[in-house]
């Protein structure tokens, strides 16, 4: 049985419940990719609805104000996304008349969107044939095929991408992109991988040869520097406290 087969195979019956996949709107797929972008499902899923309540089509984002915006992604970090969402979300207004484009080349233009949320958007609403490629991706099929090509490199990004879209179902690539992401989700795990468990075991050169603990491989380890931020807290006695807006390109930015 082809590896997109057995896939999506496995994916029909153990995916969890979770409200994006429930719809095929491109607005509210987006929605959840950017949330789920460096933040866990258990965390992102009360930010998904709580967007799509106050902000429950495209127009009301993109008229939506900055502050109130930030304020709902409170909590999740990385603001960037928050505000290149804002941004996006006014550009389809002005530019595409307030629906979402239906190729990938005019979804990727969007302000905040790389090649992953494209194809995952493209794929999952449009039933375009672009392959996602993401951390738990590059995990399966390092060690399914026994890939020691570091996974952030330019060489390993080619080959990785161009390995997934060789695999994509291309009948049902919304469905084998989630049926991928899932599997390395809940099997194919960074640590401790539940390889009995695992559709793909058969097919898995780095579990036959043993190697699975050594993949993927990464070039470089991500650098940590420490900051340090002093704050004075300037109250009056009637209790009002003073509040200054953080209006450099920092961390932060436009929060109070």
């Amino acid at each position: 049985m082809k590896i997109s087969n057995q896939l999506i195979s496995w994916y029909l019956q153990n995916k969890r419940d979770l409200p994006w996949r429930k719809t095929n709107d491109p607005y509210k797929i987006w929605i959840s990719e950017i949330i789920l972008q460096q933040t866990r499902i258990a965390q992102g899923t009360p930010y998904y609805y709580k967007f799509i309540e106050n902000f429950p089509e495209i127009k009301d984002l993109a008229l939506a104000d900055e502050t109130k915006v930030l304020k709902l992604w409170q909590g999740l970090g990385y603001y960037s996304r928050a505000r290149n969402m804002h941004e996006a979300a006014k550009d389809l207004i002005q530019e595409y008349n307030g629906k979402f484009p239906t190729t990938y080349e005019e979804i990727l233009k969007l302000k905040g969107i790389g090649d992953y949320t494209a194809s995952a958007i493209g794929s999952i609403s449009f039933n375009l044939p672009h392959a996602v490629v993401d951390g738990n991706v590059y995990r399966v099929l390092a060690r399914c095929f026994n890939i020691d090509t570091p996974v952030d490199t330019t060489k390993g990004k080619r080959l990785f991408k161009e390995l997934a879209q060789e695999l994509i179902d291309k009948k049902q690539p919304g469905i084998y992109n989630q049926a991928i992401m899932e599997l390395g989700a809940l099997i194919c795990t960074p640590a401790r991988p539940l390889c009995n468990e695992c559709p793909l075991q058969n097919k898995c050169l780095a579990y036959s040869q043993k190697n699975i603990d050594k993949l993927p491989v990464k070039s470089k380890k991500t650098k940590v520097r420490k900051r340090y931020f002093n704050y004075l807290v300037i109250s009056s006695p009637s209790g009002k406290t003073v509040f200054e807006k953080r209006r450099q390109k920092d961390v932060w930015e436009q929060l109070y």
